[in-house]
């Protein structure tokens, strides 16, 4: 069996802002999906980040900050709740797909540290990265990489008012990491430690290429290259 038809998992967060170090979660999602036997399900959690969430995130994600304060879950027993599910997933031995994961896994790892959690993203997880797969697999087509448009693209259903729910974004995610393996052989054939290790380097690969764009016009343009974790430091 290749790793698209074994159990995996996946990964979503919708936030209060795209600010690694400041800005925090609203809601999270995690699915455990099993290809073979169509099964699947989904751990969800809506969040009181404790900071006002703004008016254009949202726009996005539809949660308020009235909303998060009223039903949501304190963040200093959301997060490591969230922490703890991701590290059960990895210990069971399934990989998670995480659309952009640099972003998610980093928002994570901060709010981790930020209430104290003893969980320790780095090196727990083997990630697909959709977002990677597909920039590496075409990497001259035009057009957004944003999940909805990347998802249409590949005829992979995610209905854009769906989109930006943590819930929907993450399956249809998967469903993505699937479609690529299922459409592209070489990736569907090399098993899940040494895709990781190449998404790492496809990642640097790609954020270079970028970088050496930018500076035609910014000299000091920096584009972090870091995976499947941004580097906060």
């Amino acid at each position: 069996m290749t790793w698209h038809t074994r159990p995996m998992a996946a990964f979503d967060v919708e936030s209060t802002g795209l600010d690694l170090d400041h800005d925090r979660i609203v809601t999270a999602a995690l699915w455990r999906i099993d290809p073979v036997n169509r099964a699947k399900d989904v751990t969800t959690w809506l969040v009181d980040p404790g900071i006002d969430i703004p008016q254009e995130a949202t726009d996005i994600h539809h949660i308020t900050t009235e909303q998060a304060r009223e039903h949501g879950r304190p963040a200093a027993e959301a997060v490591p709740e969230i922490g703890a599910a991701l590290e059960k997933a990895a210990a069971d031995g399934l990989p998670v797909v995480v659309y952009n994961a640099p972003y998610d896994l980093g928002l994570l790892t901060a709010e981790l540290q930020r209430h104290g959690s003893g969980v320790r993203l780095d090196g727990l997880l083997r990630v697909l990265d959709p977002l990677v797969l597909d920039k590496h697999l075409d990497t001259f087509r035009r057009g957004s990489r944003k999940l909805v448009d990347v998802c249409a693209h590949h005829g992979v259903r995610l209905d854009a008012d769906q989109a930006h729910g943590a819930a929907a974004d993450a399956l249809a995610a998967a469903r993505l990491a699937w479609k690529l393996a299922t459409t592209h052989p070489e990736l569907a054939d090399m098993d899940i430690d040494g895709l990781h290790t190449a998404q790492a380097a496809w990642k640097a690969e790609q954020a270079a290429s970028f970088q050496a764009y930018l500076r035609r016009k910014d000299p000091e343009a920096v584009v972090d290259g870091s995976w499947p974790i941004a580097d906060r430091t």
